[in-house]
């Protein structure tokens, strides 16, 4: 299993983690060492609510606590399309615009690319 933190506007901004089969995670996140997505893509790609209703209704079953997860494999953002240029293109958390990041993040992401 791997281990989805949704970030979203929702009020209560819980941040929520959930876990994901392999298959899930590759639905969600289909590019060679992609890490983050938007729904607004998911859902475009699978051709809309309901197909990705499929991949997603199992995943919002299986909520794991922060403190419990081993890891964060991917980040899947809700409600975000207007911050989109702020994120990188590739859709790889290593690949986030220097100045973005402090230096210490410079150096493991660009030892991890």
């Amino acid at each position: 299993m791997k281990n989805i933190q949704i970030i979203d506007r929702a009020p209560n901004a819980t941040f929520s983690v959930f876990q994901a089969t392999e298959e899930e995670f590759s639905a969600i996140f289909p590019a060679e060492g992609q890490d983050v997505e938007f729904i607004e893509d998911f859902i475009a790609r699978c051709g809309g609510d309901d197909q990705a209703g499929l991949i997603l209704r199992p995943l919002w079953e299986r909520p794991i606590l922060k403190r419990d997860a081993l890891g964060i494999h991917g980040t899947l953002y809700h409600e975000y399309e207007d911050r989109r240029q702020h994120l990188p293109a590739t859709k790889r958390e290593v690949d986030w615009y220097e100045g973005a990041i402090n230096s210490a993040q410079r150096r493991l992401f660009a030892s991890n690319r």
